[in-house]
């Protein structure tokens, strides 16, 4: 809620890690995205890159700036009380770009970034022809990280693309190479079996988050199966956008062809819906309490 007070005690992504449950965490783009998942219940959201850009009608190839990313990370901090994870990409160039990245997250309330190790321009992760950088220079950027947050409650998550360039052994290796760096999390993109992801599992000794995207190169898995594999989060990174993008196209079609809604209000959230998540009440009692309802 954006005028209200905000609630007190704000959960840390820390805590989470600490339980012994698996969180399944959604993808946003928008802070009512976020406010719908934390109110369906949802422990943590995830600020996703593609999702994100691709509600600027643009390709998830590290187009959007720092300062863009700071602006709509601060727009959604400000009316959730849950942990946003915020994918940075490549933390926006070399270790004190890293570090300016990690300030300016920090400072707008994200609760975590996640950092890759591909060369710029970046690709989602699951397409091919990525290239990566060096395991020293992704090394450098984890230890800028955590060397410019300001508190450990921060999380560093580090992301390696390393299996569908050079194998998951090479994935392994630098992952671990990540955790000695001073990664919090650890990110295993684009793995292609629960084999795969059983092995890095036991390979790795770190928190782990999969990414559970769709019609990539990870076969569709639960979070069930994710959690006897040992992954501690499960994000669904476009999944919201994706549903969005289709039921908007079909409105629209709707009303091309139609020329009324009146036969899709089935498909849309009510006034009184809307209103009610967005806390539409409390503004009336606020404007009632300060100007008398004038």
């Amino acid at each position: 809620m954006y005028i209200s007070k905000k609630k007190s005690g704000k959960v840390l992504l820390k805590e989470l890690i600490e339980d012994k449950d698996t969180y399944i965490v959604p993808g946003v783009y928008n802070p009512f995205t976020a406010l719908l998942a934390e109110k369906k219940g949802f422990k943590a959201v995830y600020l996703s890159g593609a999702a994100l850009t691709g509600s600027l009608a643009m390709p998830d190839l590290g187009l959007i700036t720092l300062m863009e990313l700071t602006y709509f990370t601060s727009m959604i901090t400000r009316v959730i009380n849950i942990p946003l994870i915020v994918d940075v990409d490549t933390g926006f160039g070399e270790i004190f770009n890293v570090m300016r990245t990690v300030k300016e997250m920090e400072r707008v309330g994200a609760a975590a970034i996640q950092i890759e190790d591909q060369e710029m321009p970046k690709k989602c992760g699951h397409l091919t022809g990525k290239r990566l950088i060096s395991i020293d220079d992704m090394i450098a950027k984890v230890r800028a990280a955590v060397e410019a947050r300001d508190s450990d409650d921060f999380l560093i998550i580090a992301r390696t693309d390393a299996r569908g360039v050079e194998g998951l052994d090479s994935a392994i290796n630098r992952a671990k190479r990540y955790v000695e760096a001073g990664a919090d999390i650890i990110f295993p993109e684009a793995l292609e079996s629960e084999k795969e992801f059983k092995i890095f599992a036991e390979e790795v000794d770190a928190p782990l988050l999969a990414n559970m995207t769709e019609y990539g190169k990870t076969p569709y898995m639960t979070a069930d199966q994710f959690r006897r594999l040992g992954y501690k989060f499960v994000i669904f990174p476009v999944t919201m956008f994706r549903a969005a993008a289709k039921v908007t196209l079909d409105v629209l079609d709707t009303l091309l062809t139609e020329g009324t809604q009146v036969n899709i209000l089935d498909k849309l959230m009510t006034r009184e819906e809307f209103y009610r998540y967005i806390d539409y009440e409390l503004y009336e009692e606020i404007d009632k309490k300060i100007s008398g309802g004038k």
